[in-house]
């Protein structure tokens, strides 16, 4: 059998395999398809511009010498975009692109034709005497990069948002989505993107503004039958920053409204930054076709920062504040409070407090009594791990088993309810409580939840079970 791009491919990728570390070869060369060979050029086909602009940057001499071992010396890599189909054509909008040293294409170097952002200079939607008007960004200063503290648990965001920072409207990542549990950053971020975009870009139109705000906004504007001020206004903003979006969820009015904004920011080359609590697969009550929107940039997790992170964020924090303590008592405090950032500050500064107002010294027996408190008060904040605990003690099994591949029924019914209280009680996306259960996707967690909701319907003794563990976390 000759030669073919698979074949090609496949031996590129058992070099690059033994040449970087298991997660990053899943995360960014599996998902890469070859699609024809022809001479000494290999075409491949990525999932999107941000996936081919990552490889460029980060990859690119790996990519070089595994070709180059392949096919020699003049090995060329073709790079198509699958798009997704969003304009009503029937066939696929692809890119393809040449590989280079470069991590940034011109416009000739692709085979299709690029619109011009601004067709025409004047804008169509100023509103007279509507540019006097300073906007003041809404931003908090305190939120910037040098406290936003990187790790592995959001060293993708962090990155992403410095890039955007860097070049507002001129990357992949737009809109740039940052979803995340509770007390994870998430504004935090948001607004260190546009203290640095402002720092950066003074004579830019920066907005930050809750959903719940932009709502009352829009709802007022129906009111007072100004809606079309409404739009016109949010249109003349450069970089637009919306906290917790997930709170359009069934509100289709200012759904709509925001879906005609954004188009018209995203074409005119404006930035739009998102945060949520959830990733767009698992947002309910939100129109697709504006769910497809938010998954046309970036989608970034931030998860639970590592205890190495949680010590960083600790001693920085420390510092900030002017306020020394010891070693072991760091230590204890980020072994002891993993949930979230929030609480772990908040653990810190009541430590402070406590040790001022009394002028006790901060001792370890301090510290103990601050985090408990912390702990009991947080219960309700139940995680994954502690509600796979409480289902394997309610049905007398092994977390192991729960988390098993078998098919036994009662076990799968065991893991299908740990599925539905980790979405009931926790902040995690689907696909995160899947991957702790078991390692399974976000549609098994789907399934399951659907699952459950209809035993509870139709299965006395199961609904029992349902009721008893709902107490056990309450």
């Amino acid at each position: 059998m000759g030669v073919t791009a698979e074949s090609v491919w496949n031996n590129c990728l058992s070099f690059i395999k033994d040449n970087i570390q298991p997660q990053a070869f899943k995360t960014w060369f599996e998902p890469i398809k070859p699609v024809k060979l022809s001479d000494n050029s290999l075409s491949v086909q990525v999932p999107s511009k941000f996936f081919y602009e990552w490889l460029e940057e980060h990859y690119v001499k790996l990519l070089k010498v595994s070709l180059t071992k392949e096919l020699g010396e003049n090995a060329k890599l073709v790079y198509i975009i699958k798009m997704e189909n969003t304009y009503g054509n029937r066939e696929p909008f692809t890119e393809r692109i040449p590989s280079s040293n470069r991590s940034t294409v011109s416009a000739q170097e692709l085979d299709v034709p690029i619109k011009s952002k601004n067709p025409e200079l004047r804008n169509p939607f100023v509103i007279p005497g509507i540019r006097n008007i300073k906007i003041e960004s809404q931003l908090n200063p305190n939120y910037n990069f040098d406290n936003f503290l990187e790790g592995d648990s959001n060293r993708l965001a962090r990155s992403a948002g410095m890039a955007v920072a860097n070049k507002p409207g001129g990357t992949s990542f737009n809109p740039l989505l940052i979803f995340g549990g509770v007390g994870l950053g998430k504004t935090h971020l948001a607004h260190a993107i546009g203290v640095e975009i402002k720092d950066k870009y003074p004579e830019r139109t920066v907005l930050y503004i809750s959903a719940e705000k932009f709502t009352q906004q829009y709802i007022e504007s129906v009111k007072k039958n100004t809606r079309n001020d409404f739009i016109h206004f949010y249109q003349l903003i450069d970089i637009l920053i919306i906290d917790d979006v997930q709170f359009l969820s069934g509100k289709s009015g200012t759904q709509d409204v925001f879906f005609h904004i954004f188009n018209h920011l995203h074409q005119n080359g404006k930035q739009v930054i998102l945060t949520s609590d959830k990733a767009p697969v698992d947002m309910q009550d939100i129109e697709q076709r504006l769910l497809s929107r938010f998954k046309w940039g970036l989608s970034a997790e931030l998860q639970t920062p590592d205890y190495e992170t949680r010590i960083s964020i600790l001693k920085n924090k420390l510092y900030r504040d002017g306020v020394e303590m010891p070693d072991d008592i760091i230590d204890y405090v980020a072994k002891n409070i993993k949930s979230n950032i929030r609480e772990l500050e908040g653990a810190v500064i009541s430590l402070i407090a406590q040790s001022s107002f009394n002028k006790k010294e901060i001792t370890l027996e301090l510290a103990q009594q601050v985090v408990e408190k912390f702990v009991k008060n947080t219960k309700r904040e139940v995680s994954i791990d502690y509600i796979q605990k409480v289902v394997s003690d309610y049905f007398e099994m092994d977390v192991s088993t729960l988390q098993s591949k078998t098919r036994k029924r009662h076990i799968v019914q065991a893991r299908q309810l740990a599925m539905f209280f980790a979405k009931r009680f926790t902040k995690a996306s689907l696909a995160s409580i899947g991957s702790q259960i078991g390692k399974r996707d976000h549609a098994t967690v789907l399934h399951a939840c659907k699952t459950v909701d209809n035993l509870a319907e139709t299965d006395k003794q199961f609904r029992k079970y349902i009721d008893d563990l709902t107490k056990k976390f309450s």
